[in-house]
């Protein structure tokens, strides 16, 4: 089963360095990862979403991303 996780980050420049220790430790679990996030006249936003396709243990996933960010998912087989 594949599960795709949208990650919605308000603040992502102060919330990557943990966001990143997240992922690192469920990388081998993940088998794309998209960042998105408004760009305009050379200026980032400070908002963006993270699309994850997750295989293998997306539950634990999930639920520690729940723990510090709002998300939502989809899973097919």
């Amino acid at each position: 089963m594949t599960t795709i996780i949208g990650v919605s980050l308000e603040n992502r420049i102060e919330a990557s360095v943990e966001f990143q220790k997240i992922l690192t430790e469920y990388g081998c679990n993940i088998r794309t990862r998209l960042g998105l996030h408004p760009a305009k006249d050379n200026v980032c936003s400070n908002k963006g979403i993270i699309l994850l396709e997750v295989i293998n243990e997306a539950e634990k996933l999930k639920s520690e991303l729940a723990k510090q960010w709002q998300i939502q998912t989809m899973e097919f087989d």
